[in-house]
């Protein structure tokens, strides 16, 4: 039903364009995997918009590293493996706590300006952390501030060559390795790029969610190619919904970090009443999944749309110097945080599945490597430990980078890929527009593969794909119906592993199927185009 290629290409009919490493996205994964590339190999880096565009550049709280004399990677690694709800890849855990702090070293070596206090990194700690670790830049601009001194670099360097305002379509494949891509440019024209290796930093899929913390060019674009290039993606039902975004008539969903429940912010409904204390220990410091679930919960019960984040009680000068992101964007809505208190709702936030990698990055396909959100190395399990992803960026990047530097040459390609268009049908009749479908697509994954799930709803979910599924039938030309095709692969992948697994754990919940269930479900949920589903056991 998902076919291999968007369009109809031959190879050799193409202008080719040849690189020793293709990166594909500009987040933080993208750049410091490019930066770290180009020591030894030409870079081409392709984004489908601007460097500083990127699900990197809106993470407030900041980056996890074990700093402080009295945090131990031995604790950082307990507190992944809890919030990762049994299914983190301990060997990954261990490469995340242990290397992290080198890669926060290495990045303020270029040039990233994190936060000090009294002449030393400022820490402040956020949900389901025993310690304070996270470092973080301007208050809460933490993405902003790495992506900053990232792209600096990346711009500035003669052995990267960047293409913003391109589209990579396909992955292209030959006798079980990359070989490259098929780009499409900003004038419609398409051009194969040829790669030793190729890296998918191409981040989330925020966007198959009516409300998302994510910008517009989260739409699965990594985890799609990969999947239709035979790659195996794992655990996708995993979707994580950040508890609190801005929830304000005329504002966007806006992230309202983590870090404000950590510096003291208190969760309180409607009726002013703060409620954590029903569902966990830890109250506004729980995991996410529980925080989240306990928000919707509150909103039923008292037939509202938000719940509250109060931090009145904290001083106003600590709250505008701290989070002054978010102090100036509430502002700009008539809302002041050091009087009121923020109306806030969970969104789809972050994406703990993706395409199934070693420990060196390496995907299933080889010379195809995957890094950042767009990947699952094992480091998150059903559910990320915050501040935990841009350190997986920068431990994953480099190890993906000494492993491009072993990979022998790529031989010359002799495949030449057939036309498609006797095996496609042309559909000829009038289609919705694009936009509209992308809209039906997120309303039904709100209603029916949000934050809690059942059967029923799943089914119904799967009738409606499998029917819209004939979309793949027409021909694409347009960026927007590519990357619809992609949200529609992701949606699929997505609802399939959701029915499929039959428990509630981490970010999956199941009403039907409230308890977690270690006897049948402590493993893993693999995808592969043209076969089903297939479960790995715990390494």
């Amino acid at each position: 039903m998902i076919p291999q290629y968007l369009v109809d290409f031959d190879l050799s009919a193409l202008p080719m364009v040849e690189t020793d490493v293709l990166v594909i996205g500009s987040g933080i994964a993208g750049l410091f995997t490019a930066i770290k590339a180009s020591e030894q190999r030409s870079v081409l880096m392709i984004t489908k918009k601007s460097l500083l565009e990127s699900n990197t550049r809106y993470a407030q709280g900041g980056i996890a590293a074990v700093i402080a004399e009295d945090d131990s990677p031995a604790y950082h690694l307990q507190d992944t493996l809890v919030a990762g709800a049994g299914l983190c890849r301990s060997e990954a855990v261990e490469a995340l706590v242990n290397e992290g702090p080198d890669g926060v070293k290495e990045l303020i070596r270029l040039g990233t300006l994190f936060d000090l206090e009294n002449g030393e990194l400022a820490l402040t700690q956020e949900g389901a952390h025993s310690h304070r670790r996270i470092l973080h830049a301007n208050g809460d601009a933490t993405g902003y501030e790495i992506v900053r001194a990232l792209a600096v670099q990346a711009n500035e360097h003669p052995g990267i060559k960047v293409w913003d305002e391109h589209f990579v379509i396909d992955l292209i494949t030959e006798q079980g390795e990359c070989v490259g891509a098929l780009v499409q440019k900003a004038d419609g024209s398409q051009v194969f790029v040829k790669a030793e290796a190729t890296v998918l930093c191409s981040g989330g899929a925020g966007q198959l969610y009516r409300y998302t913390t994510n910008p517009e060019v989260a739409t699965a674009d990594g985890v799609a190619m990969a999947y239709r290039a035979g790659a195996v993606v794992r655990d996708m039902e995993f979707i994580q919904f950040h508890p609190t975004s801005l929830c304000y008539p005329g504002a966007p969903r806006f992230l309202v970090s983590e870090a404000v429940r950590g510096e003291g912010a208190y969760l309180r409904n409607v009726k002013g009443e703060r409620f954590m204390e029903r569902y966990h220990a830890q109250l506004e410091l729980a995991p996410r999944d529980i925080v989240a679930r306990a928000i919707v919960s509150e909103m039923e019960s008292t037939n509202s749309t938000f719940v509250y984040l109060d931090i009145t009680h904290e001083p106003a000068e600590m709250i505008k110097h701290r989070f002054p992101t978010i102090y100036e964007t509430c502002m700009r809505y008539g809302l002041d945080m050091t009087t009121d208190w923020i109306p806030v709702a969970p969104a789809a936030h972050y994406m703990m599945g993706g395409v199934k990698t070693d420990l060196s990055g390496e995907s299933s396909i080889s010379r195809l490597f995957a890094c950042g959100e767009v990947s699952s190395t094992g480091v998150h399990g059903a559910n990320r430990l915050a501040s935990n992803s841009l350190s997986e960026a920068i431990v994953f990047g480099r190890r993906i980078v000494d492993r491009i530097q072993s990979l022998p040459p790529l031989a010359s390609i002799q495949t030449k890929v057939p036309t498609l268009t006797s095996i496609r049908r042309i559909i000829k009749e009038e289609q919705k527009p694009v936009s509209e479908r992308r809209l039906r697509l997120q309303k039904m994954m709100v209603r029916q593969v949000g934050l809690r799930r059942n059967g029923a709803n799943l089914q119904a979910a799967i009738e409606k794909l499998q029917h819209e599924l004939q979309f793949f039938d027409q021909k694409f030309t347009h960026k927007e119906e590519m990357e619809y095709a992609n949200l529609l692969t992701c949606a699929w992948l997505v609802t399939t592993g959701a029915l499929h697994r039959e428990e509630s754990r981490g970010a999956h919940y199941r009403e039907d199927f409230p308890q977690r269930d270690d006897a049948v479900w402590q493993k893993h949920s693999l995808q592969q185009r043209e076969q089903a589903i297939v479960e790995e056991l715990m390494s």
